[in-house]
């Protein structure tokens, strides 16, 4: 708790400090989270920002992530399809505008899009954001062109994780570079956009990648962080969970909260199924919003039951 008052007082801890703080025992993670909840409760009160998402292209990624199971190296039954037509991609978003949802997402499978597919997208977009909802993109590894033309269609934030830390990223994926993200993060940000840009957790990483994850979306100062929490696919090389607990997810939102105390933190894929019945925790563990509907390839919360869990919490949608 004294970090957390220290950091509303203006200070921030030292290395040594957080270290701590990530090693912090599984088991006492309800002392961490006091603090964690008092950096929510100051930066964003009682307010939860609501996202969706629609998956626009699924499937047959060349990419080799061991935990996706949009990916054509591993043999899993998730549905593959191209981008989908103008109006598949409105229609969720025009739904959305008419509750109270903040942000819509269009997400696409692979490493990137040409700027036809992008052109597309944004279209759809700006038709979304006609009807007063905010827009998102999360369609790979873009240049300045393709990020150009989502910001000249009015699209205000792109979506991009880094998965995880970069010393663990090799054992997670081989075709790619952790550095082609890291651009693709400055890119967006050079071209005018917001970037939310986060992870996924339960991909065999430690506490101090936890932490070392954390920093380095602090220090590229983004503009919101995603959280996922893995659910195994079967045919992938991580369809056996690795190393979550209800308790571990809690503690790795708390964390990510002392770093980044005044980012917005979502938390979205593996959320119930991780969680169990901690999950409308996440709050109290220092989350300011939650991904409502289906995720990627899996089922989430309709947003009735999390409207009603917001209510039974006394939160409520910003």
């Amino acid at each position: 708790m004294a970090v957390a008052e220290a950091i509303v007082a203006g200070g921030r801890p030292d290395f040594d400090t957080y270290r701590e703080l990530a090693r912090f025992p599984e088991a006492d993670v309800f002392q961490l989270m006091a603090g964690a909840d008092l950096l929510r409760e100051h930066y964003f009160g009682r307010k939860v920002h609501l996202c969706t998402i629609c998956n626009a292209k699924s499937g047959r990624c060349r990419e080799d992530c061991r935990f996706c199971a949009q990916s054509a190296h591993y043999p899993t039954d998730v549905p593959s399809y191209e981008l989908l037509e103008h109006e598949r991609l409105v229609t969720p978003g025009a739904a959305a505008a008419k509750g109270p949802t903040h942000r819509y997402s269009i997400v696409t499978t692979g490493k990137g899009l040409g700027s036809a597919e992008v052109s597309k997208i944004a279209a759809a977009l700006a038709e979304v954001r006609d009807k007063g909802l905010e827009t998102c993109a999360s369609l790979g590894i873009l240049g300045s062109r393709q990020f150009e033309i989502l910001k000249a269609n009015g699209v205000t934030r792109y979506h991009h994780n880094l998965e995880t830390a970069e010393s663990h990223f090799q054992a997670v994926c081989t075709t790619h570079r952790y550095e082609d993200r890291l651009e693709t993060v400055r890119a967006a940000k050079a071209a005018g956009l917001e970037v939310c840009s986060g992870g996924i957790f339960g991909i065999g990483e430690s506490d101090d990648q936890v932490l070392e994850l954390a920093r380095t979306l602090s220090e590229l100062a983004v503009d919101a962080v995603p959280l996922n929490f893995l659910v195994p696919i079967p045919g992938t090389p991580l369809q056996v969970g690795a190393n979550l607990t209800p308790l571990r997810c809690l503690k790795i939102i708390a964390m990510f909260r002392f770093v980044l105390p005044d980012t917005p933190i979502f938390i979205c894929g593996g959320r119930e199924a991780n969680l169990k019945e901690l999950h409308p925790l996440v709050f109290h563990a220092g989350a300011s919003g939650i991904m409502t509907g289906n995720y990627l390839t899996t089922s989430g919360r309709s947003l009735e039951s999390d409207l009603a869990m917001l209510e039974m919490l006394g939160f409520r949608p910003a």
